[in-house]
């Protein structure tokens, strides 16, 4: 919660020349609360908020629990701050997990419920200009009525940038400036070359609203951290800040080269913290012909590397947030987008990225706010998921959540201080046919039919062990609550695009 006074706010607001609605709606009763909690002797200025999102990061791969990985900056937010290790995300893969968290709403409620990317590369097709200008990767984005975390926090005089991963959209009516955000620099797409900052041939930075290759070249990690250093040197210590830095590492390489595609690319230097391999390819299959293809050693290697790399960066945004004093009021997540791929580890949970199981939407997660309460060093096993972030972010600043939306999400501060229990008892999962619900401690998955069963979480966090003829009342339980809330929230709900014919 915010610990503002009413005078230090108008004040703020005229220095500003926040218009008066702005201030009212900032107010909403998430403030009324904060400002009843404010002490006599005066108040803090508001949180500033870092949200730090990796792209395909494993479960086990924080350097605190994997002694095969380099991430000591990770390994310091996890002893400041609390692990989180029943933390869910929405979805299975990037652009639906993303746009869950933004928006506070389930990927079936906001609209995005799927991928937006073209199949094609995947047959090793480079897409003409025209040709790409076209295609559902360049035309499909979220929907322009959702309000996504920027937008809530502005009536509160915050000061939004997002520095690295977009993947909600690439027309300008789509594109972060549009949604709520101040600057953005960063791809627009789901993955790129991080060299060339393409995707599949066709280039993906930009800044603002504009396509820009003047940093080709360079790698992206280092590109995201720059920027997300120039806005701390700008904003810190004036208004209230959400700076967002969604990496793209250590998500595959978009690259139609054979051997860049398939694993990650990582500079040198990181690549030569770890062990060396002894063979990085080997014949392969590539677009139905031969080709040589990255060894799973290199991509093992490669993968690492390309997480200790990003840990350097998020090591200097938090040098920084020290450097300026505001460390102990700044609000820091961390979580990776959904479970690992490629070289990850997601140990001990079954399954990986695009799947049902723990693997795919169970997530490492970190949180540090000290000025907040959030304890330090501290293990947190509540079940908790990113669509808690929007209604939190709004509690903790004071922000009035958006009239008329519903949110699928709760106000968590008061479980990460270990003052209550977590008021989530149930999450659900729809990627096409492949279904999931975890109600309680019971989790059921259904892999279209090829694979799945019901597990008791509690005992068997790896479902191992299926129980669907043991449990058979709790199995018609869970698909009857998975059965209502996909009634709610896809056929019920308010229609919302691109997917949904209405």
């Amino acid at each position: 919660m915010s610990n503002t006074t009413i005078s230090d706010f108008t004040e703020r607001a005229k220095d500003k020349l926040i218009p008066l609605t702005r201030w009212a709606r900032c107010l909403g009763a998430a403030g009324i609360v904060a400002l009843a909690l404010a002490t006599s002797s005066g108040a803090a200025d508001k949180p500033n908020i870092l949200l730090i999102v990796s792209d395909d990061q494993g479960y086990h791969d924080l350097g605190a629990l994997n002694d095969k990985l380099l991430t000591p900056n990770l390994d310091r937010l996890a002893a400041e701050g609390t692990r989180l290790t029943n933390f869910y995300v929405a979805w299975p893969a990037c652009t639906p997990s993303r746009g869950a968290f933004l928006t506070g709403r389930y990927p079936q409620r906001n609209g995005i419920y799927d991928m937006i990317r073209n199949e094609a590369p995947d047959y090793g097709h480079r897409y003409t200009d025209e040709e790409y200008a076209v295609t559902w990767e360049r035309i499909g984005g979220m929907d322009e009525r959702e309000v996504l975390i920027p937008r809530m926090l502005a009536p509160c005089g915050y000061q939004s940038g997002i520095f690295g991963k977009w993947d909600l959209g690439t027309l300008k009516r789509y594109l972060p400036t549009s949604r709520g955000f101040d600057e953005f620099y960063g791809i627009v797409n789901t993955g790129v070359d991080y060299y060339t900052h393409e995707r599949y041939g066709v280039p993906s930075m930009y800044r603002g609203e504009t396509p820009t290759e003047e940093d080709k070249g360079t790698y992206c990690t280092y590109l995201f951290e720059r920027e997300a250093l120039r806005f701390l040197e700008s904003h810190a210590g004036t208004d209230p800040f959400f700076l967002f830095v969604p990496f793209n590492a250590p998500h595959g390489s978009s690259s139609l080269d054979p051997k860049i595609r398939g694993t990650v690319q990582a500079p040198p230097e990181f690549e030569a913290l770890y062990p060396p391999v002894e063979k990085e390819f080997q014949e392969g299959k590539r677009y139905g012909k031969k080709a040589l293809v990255p060894t799973r050693e290199k991509r093992t290697r490669d993968y690492r590397a390309a997480v200790t790399c990003m840990d350097a960066s998020i090591g200097k945004l938090l040098d920084a947030l020290d450097q300026k004093g505001i460390a102990d009021n700044t609000i820091v997540l961390f979580f990776s987008d959904n479970g690992g791929s490629g070289g990850a580890d997601n140990g001990p949970l079954r399954g990986h990225k695009g799947q049902m199981w723990e693997g795919g939407n169970r997530v490492l997660s970190l949180v540090r706010w000290t000025a907040g309460g959030v304890p330090a060093g501290q293990v947190n096993d509540a079940f908790l998921s990113s669509l808690e972030i929007f209604p939190s972010l709004a509690a903790a600043t004071g922000a009035a959540l958006p009239e008329g939306v519903t949110l699928d999400g709760y106000d968590w501060w008061d479980t990460l201080r270990g003052e209550r229990e977590s008021p989530r008892t149930e999450m659900y999962w729809k990627r096409r046919g492949l279904l999931g619900a975890r109600v309680g401690n019971w989790k059921w998955v259904d892999m279209a039919g090829q694979s799945g069963g019901l597990f008791d979480l509690s005992v068997d966090p790896g479902e191992k062990h299926d129980l669907s003829e043991e449990k058979p009342e709790v199995l018609q339980m869970v698909k009857a609550k998975f059965a209502a809330w996909l009634r709610e929230t896809m056929v019920e709900a308010e229609p919302r695009g691109p997917f949904k014919n209405y």
